[in-house]
């Protein structure tokens, strides 16, 4: 989910600039900075995003710089007369300097100062936002390209996933004929230290604990929640979070697999099967 796009434009005198970056994240956090004066652009600008990205923290800036606009000074010069005639009749006393044309100027109303802009907020708004478009387009190709890349891996990811699941079902000390050999020998070795165990009982708990040790719910669930990640890494699109979700399934599978294991290489298949599905989770997050 890592990208990085750029687009510029100028209307009439004015230039913008649109920067994007994006970076890994569970879900979608939009970070969007514009100048001051174009708030209206905001809620547009975080729906066009929202429309096209699904996941990653998003660092979007634009920059605008506008000409200094044009002054024009008007002096009232009605006001000023009237004021200078009004001085001029005053008596002063020694202590008081007589008024002058910069303090006569300084007072509210005589001097108009107006600026005048160049007119583009008609153009300037709709141009910045098709800019906009310009870099998501940019930004969404190379989060593609970088998907594309991730599917093989996430693929051969899966198919050791897969190579796994069948090691730990072709076990020999999983079958049957092995759990029941184990489970023989196991009750008469207690029949024979402890004396005056119920054999029929003795035999009932060893059944009980049989039934707990068999992972075939997990090997199941395993190859279920595998062949639905393989379904949706061909499906294609924003399936980041989905993939996120079986991974965690996968996890907890192959954990309860590990924990319920009483045989030395299906824990070793369901170690290493938890680490290839950690592998896969972590490549998990960089996909949309």
């Amino acid at each position: 989910m890592t990208g990085y796009a750029r687009s510029s434009g100028q209307v009439g005198a004015a230039s913008w600039s649109w920067e994007l970056k994006s970076v890994n994240g569970k879900g979608l956090e939009l970070r969007l900075r514009l100048p001051p004066g174009l708030d209206a652009l905001d809620a547009p600008s975080r729906a066009r995003l929202a429309g096209r990205l699904t996941r990653g923290t998003i660092q979007v800036g634009l920059t605008l710089q506008r000409p200094r606009p044009e002054q024009s000074i008007r002096i009232d010069e009605a006001k000023l007369a009237a004021l200078v005639a009004a001085v001029a009749g005053l008596a002063l006393p020694p202590s008081i300097a007589p008024a002058t044309l910069d303090g006569l100027l300084a007072l509210p109303g005589i001097v108009e100062v107006t600026e005048r802009a160049e007119e583009t907020g008609d153009t300037l708004v709709p141009a910045v936002l098709a800019g906009l478009d310009a870099a998501l387009d940019s930004l969404c190709a190379m989060r593609a390209g970088e998907g594309e890349a991730l599917g093989g891996i996430l693929s051969d990811r899966l198919s050791g996933i897969a190579r796994l699941i069948a090691s730990a079902d072709a076990v020999p000390g999983r079958m049957p004929e092995a759990v029941r050999g184990r489970l023989a020998r196991r009750v008469a070795e207690l029949s024979g230290a402890v004396p005056g165990l119920d054999p029929v009982r003795l035999h009932q708990e060893a059944v009980l604990l049989a039934a707990k040790a068999d992972v075939r719910e997990e090997l199941d669930r395993l190859a279920l929640h595998r062949s639905a990640a393989a379904a949706l890494l061909a499906e294609g699109g924003a399936v980041g979070r989905r993939l996120d979700f079986l991974a965690q399934e996968l996890g907890r599978e192959a954990g309860t697999l590990c924990a319920k294991s009483n045989d030395a290489d299906l824990t070793a298949i369901g170690l290493a099967l938890r680490t290839e599905i950690e592998q896969f989770r972590e490549q998990v997050q960089n996909l949309e």
